[in-house]
């Protein structure tokens, strides 16, 4: 049963709700009793993670705000597992892609909910404080933050919560534990209302449409218990009054002459299938000019702004109408339509493989690098540690919009761009890929989706690279245009900019010819109906289908072979209890096999053996590389031929290497048929030969033979033995 309980603690008001999962897991949420200073606090529990919310919010916009000025932190304590922070000043620093990548989650889930004249700056920071690596924090982080929200008195039209819901073993679970997520072939994150999906992120293994939204509504099922849980600690917390507000100063006259003068323009403008994203960005802009011609400097001094607003109003108006009652889009395409495509790979020549993807006005320049385990990028968070093996990186510079301005470092949307990407191809490269894979999107040219283009992009230059990917995969951006509850709508394939700015939602899938492999959703509108999901998904899938089509008419399947600069890796396994004499005392051994042959070695210890990898730019280096590894681990087997080495010659024979660190007797008599007085007249030492293993004695000694593998001569008589004492190989008497 959920509940809500408040007592008196310390003299604080403190107040407890707990929600019930599925699967009879509890979350506690706790406000009242830390952070009171903030406008909204509360401590979520799930086991023993532990996640404090905060919400603050200025009481007054800054003059000439027009947005919401959100800002949304997710932070992991190392403390919060029993763990120092890496680095030298031991301490938590900049956020890393993960956490950024949650707080993006939860910053898309809280921006559309408040209301459009709330213009005051807010900060939402959600911290990890305490967990045990079972339950995932970042699955009640969106909880935590609509909560905080819930008992403040901001205004907020929530509230939303978010859960990660995976299928494993054929059923949905709603927020799995680390172990479990392992095992799954859905992971999704969904936000939402207690009606309306709000976002949806995450990665499949090629699954249906139907089953990706079965879980998506299996995820709203729980979302709805836990926001009625939010209302009612609202209601116990005596936070339903929110405060009032004025960051908006409007003139409804001024609105209506706004409307009144430029919505034939725009509208004409709107319908007139004009192709050139500039030139339409230009025509719209000279019908705002023109209106703001007739008015003085002074004048514009005072309402330049509301203008710039109020025509903002007027030419999204225009677009969906144009869409809605025409069914025409800005570029003239039908709404099912995808913008010429254009690609090529091997444009560059130096990296290890690299494509061109260009639709439309979008144009991804991508290239991909092929490495060693040397060149695995570490993870080290809070709660989780290891490697990475497939990376991609994706850029977004500022002259890709013809924007002029500086190139500064990597943003949050560059970041979530990436991952999103990155979820739609990395499935595709084999589990057992010997190489570390790097891929990087520039993005040359920007008119919508282009995440979607790096997924193509990524798709041409990994199999220009000649990586064994699985299946090529592709990826559209889809948009929606709604009036009244979303009974009246028009979906979008292949959106332009304008049209993700000005539309009600932004769908992205990814995917194979077999299934999805990823998909983001922002929804901007109340009323989005399962019907329309449906409907938009089964459009995606045609669009995919279309651009699968022209992929492989550049590129059909991965090239046969590595291009000739690549480095060539070749893994083999040896016996664990052999790393140690590869590896040699002080690493002495496999140095000195890296520095003769010219390779790079690594070796690691899975599955209880060593995997042992080989890098070089040519074949002959691995070969020699290899040779030596097997020698050095090869056992002697009775009746073998090995081409071995003279280490030293004694009276009664010579002693051959035949293995590295192996060595045995061949006897004076086992070099040739006929009689010989001295080994010298025949071998010397440093000398390279062929022998044959005749016997391995019971203490490990090795009887090797030259003369078997000879011509027996015409004639010959076996030598009768003397019955006298005779060396052993030692040289001792017996």
């Amino acid at each position: 049963m959920d509940n809500v309980n408040e007592k008196k603690l310390h003299g604080c008001n403190v107040v407890n709700k707990e929600i019930t999962l599925p699967d009879g897991r509890v979350i506690k949420i706790e406000t009242g009793k830390l952070a009171k200073q903030a406008d909204g606090a509360v401590m979520v529990t799930m086991g023993q993670t532990m996640v404090l919310a905060t919400v603050c919010s200025a009481k007054d916009a800054i003059p000439g705000t027009d947005f919401m000025p959100l800002t949304v932190e997710y932070k992991e304590k190392f403390a919060s597992n029993g763990r120092f922070p890496g680095g030298f000043t031991r301490r938590e620093g900049r956020a890393s892609d993960y956490e950024i990548l949650i707080a993006r989650l939860v910053d898309r889930a809280l921006r559309p909910l408040f209301p459009s004249n709330y213009h005051a700056e807010t900060f939402v920071n959600v911290t990890l404080y305490s967990a045990d690596g079972i339950d995932m924090p970042d699955s009640i982080a969106g909880l935590a933050a609509s909560a905080a929200l819930a008992v403040s008195d901001i205004p907020f039209e929530g509230p939303i919560s978010e859960v990660r819901v995976a299928r494993i073993d054929g059923q949905m679970v709603i927020n799995p534990t680390f172990e479990q997520l392992e095992k799954a072939d859905i992971e999704l994150m969904v936000a939402a209302t207690l009606d309306n999906i709000m976002m949806v992120e995450g990665e499949m293994k090629e699954v249906s449409e139907a089953d990706m939204l079965e879980a998506i509504k299996a995820a709203h099922e729980a979302i709805k218990v836990q926001c009625q849980a939010q209302i009612e600690l609202m209601e116990t917390a005596g936070k339903t009054v929110k405060r009032e507000y004025c960051h908006e100063d409007n003139d409804e006259e001024l609105r209506q002459r706004v409307h009144d003068e430029c919505y034939a323009k725009a509208y004409a403008q709107a319908t007139s299938c004009d192709t050139d994203k500039h030139h339409r960005e230009a025509m719209f802009s000279q019908i705002r000019d023109e209106f703001k011609a007739q008015f003085s400097e002074e004048e514009l001094e005072l309402k330049g702004a509301l203008i710039d607003r109020y025509y903002h109003d007027v030419e999204r108006e225009a677009m969906r109408r144009s869409i809605l009652d025409e069914g025409k889009r800005l570029d003239g395409r039908k709404t099912n339509e995808i913008r010429p495509i254009w690609s090529e790979v091997g444009y560059l020549p130096g990296p290890h493989g690299s494509s061109i993807f260009t639709r439309g006005e979008t144009q991804s320049l991508c290239t991909v690098t092929l490495g060693t385990k040397q060149d695995e990028k570490m993870i080290d968070e809070a709660l989780i540690k290891g490697n990475e093996r497939f990376m991609l990186h994706y850029n977004f510079p500022p002259f890709s919009t013809g924007e002029a301005k500086a190139q500064r470092g990597v943003g949050r949307r560059e970041i979530g761009h990436g991952n999103l990407a990155c979820r739609a191809l990395k499935t595709m490269v084999p589990d057992d890929y010997p190489y570390v894979v790097r891929v990087v999107s520039d993005i040359l040219e920007s008119n919508g989706s282009s995440s979607m283009a790096t997924v193509c992009a990524g798709t041409l230059a990994l199999m220009d690279a000649g990586v064994k990917i699985k299946k090529p995969v592709s990826g559209i951006a889809m948009g929606l245009i709604s009036e009244n509850k979303g009974t009246n709508y028009a979906i979008l394939s292949d959106i332009l900019g304008d049209e993700d700015h000005l539309g009600d939602m932004d769908f992205k899938t990814t995917g194979t010819r077999d299934g999805l492999t990823a998909c983001q959703m922002d929804i901007k509108v109340d009323g989005l109906s399962y019907e329309i999901l449906e409907n938009a998904l089964a459009q995606a899938h045609e669009g995919r289908m279309y651009i699968l089509d022209r992929i492989q008419e550049t590129i059909a399947e991965p090239r046969a072979d590595l291009k000739p600069h690549a480095p060539r890796i070749v893994t083999l396994n040896i016996p664990k209890e052999s790393i140690g004499a590869v590896i040699g005392p002080g690493g002495k051994i496999i140095q000195e096999i890296q520095a003769t042959t010219g390779t790079i070695i690594s070796i690691e210890e899975i599955d209880n053996m060593g995997k042992v990898e080989v890098v070089a730019n040519n074949k002959e280096s691995i070969d020699k590389a290899i040779a030596r590894i097997k020698g050095i681990v090869a056992v002697p087997e009775v009746g073998e031929v090995y081409r071995g080495k003279i280490k030293s010659i004694v009276t009664f024979g010579a002693f051959v290497e035949i293995l590295p660190g192996k060595e045995g007797l061949l006897h004076i008599s086992e070099i040739e048929w006929r009689r010989l007085e001295k080994v010298e007249d025949v071998l010397k030492e440093g000398d390279e030969i062929d022998v044959k293993l005749l016997d391995i004695d019971k203490a490990g000694k090795l009887k090797l033979s030259r003369k078997v593998l000879l011509p027996k001569p015409e004639g010959y008589v076996e030598p009768k033995r003397s019955n006298g004492p005779r060396p052993d190989h030692n040289g001792h008497k017996e």
